[in-house]
């Protein structure tokens, strides 16, 4: 396979996305884009999680004129989801959406897919093809389950990207997006990896239906780590069936890890052993939820290292790399260290109470 070219930019809202840009989170609402007042709120709550691009279903045009209310309330770009009806498109453009999603070969005629091209080229907005596996044009006339291939299905699923992407191109429309999903780890990678390796349009990335948080996460992650390791992807989602803010924290657990995003602190604690002389399991999910429950000191910790050890063994040796953390030693309290340091002894119950304050007064604040 050929290596990846380079995306090419295209802006949502504030956001510059493309080749060598930071990757941007994404999340789709869970509410009823007609109820104002429930995604609004939803909205809201993502925005403290850090989702910076949202998703909102427009199944009716309803939906579609609700989203001028909507918008106006919330800061981050919308992106409204659309299937089927070309009208529900142009009407999201005009009333506000900051980039349509469709599928071009189930929007209707030509004529339709021509009129969201004028809607959006009028008001900048981006378009992004969205090809899922279960949906390809493929199966349209077959019924039920279609033997494929891993690598026959990313095959046919890049050739209707591009089939898809050349049809916004043929009508000179450039600022266009494309995703590829599956369920399956492999066929999302390896279709990504055609597509990029023969177009230079930008990608969202994820496994669409990735199931309960564990195993969807675990999936997730499998699929599209080497994929923006390689520098292919501009925003991603993480499609669990969870509450769209765990989604959201999921993508960024993953950029975190690859080195590409900061978010929050980096939390090392070791599973545990006979010579564990604390509760690290409980203390280190209390600091976590703490952190993450609180957008000011989620920014403050940003960047942070902070270690949370059951005994002199992993702390503050194995765990020297740490900017501070805290280690068990016999008799219930626990040895405050920093980089690898001995500082003083906290006591059991105060572990979380004192990390916090630690973030609070000291935490980056960039």
């Amino acid at each position: 396979m050929k290596p990846p070219l380079r995306a090419r930019t295209v802006k949502v809202g504030p956001y510059k996305l493309g080749h060598g840009l930071p990757v941007r989170v994404q999340a789709m609402c869970d509410t009823d884009t007609r109820d104002v007042r429930a995604t609004v709120r939803q909205l809201r709550l993502l925005e403290d999680a850090g989702c910076e691009i949202n998703r909102v279903a427009v199944p009716d045009m309803e939906a579609a004129l609700a989203l001028k209310k909507i918008r106006k309330q919330v800061a981050a770009p919308v992106v409204a989801d659309i299937h089927f009806d070309w009208r529900l498109a142009v009407a999201a453009a005009h009333n506000g959406a900051d980039k349509i999603r469709i599928n071009p070969g189930n929007i209707g005629s030509p004529e339709g897919v021509r009129a969201i091209v004028k809607a959006c080229r009028e008001r900048g907005l981006p378009i992004r093809v969205g090809v899922n596996a279960g949906s390809l044009k493929l199966f349209k006339t077959v019924r039920g389950r279609v033997a494929l291939s891993p690598a026959e299905m990313a095959r046919a699923m890049a050739r209707e990207a591009l089939e898809q992407a050349r049809m916004l191109e043929d009508e000179g429309f450039g600022d266009v997006l494309v995703s590829l999903k599956a369920d399956d780890a492999r066929v999302t990678e390896l279709a990504c990896r055609l597509f990029a390796s023969q177009s230079r349009i930008p990608q969202h990335l994820g496994v669409t239906e990735a199931g309960p948080l564990l195993p969807g996460a675990v999936k997730s992650s499998v699929a599209l780590s080497s994929l923006l390791r390689d520098g292919i992807g501009a925003t991603v989602r993480v499609s669990l069936s969870e509450k769209p803010e765990a989604q959201v924290r999921c993508a960024y657990e993953l950029l975190k890890a690859l080195g590409l995003r900061e978010y929050g602190p980096e939390i090392i604690s070791c599973p545990t052993c006979g010579r564990c002389c604390a509760d690290v399991r409980g203390a280190a999910r209390a600091l976590d939820a703490a952190i993450y429950a609180d957008r000011e000191l989620r920014e403050k910790a940003r960047g942070l290292k902070i270690a949370v050890m059951g005994c002199a063994v992993n702390g503050p040796g194995e765990a020297r790399a740490a900017d501070f953390g805290v280690a068990g030693i016999p008799g219930g309290n626990g040895l405050f260290f920093r980089r690898g340091t001995p500082q003083g002894r906290i006591p059991g119950r105060d572990w979380v109470k004192a990390l916090v304050k630690i973030i609070r007064q000291r935490g980056k604040t960039s």
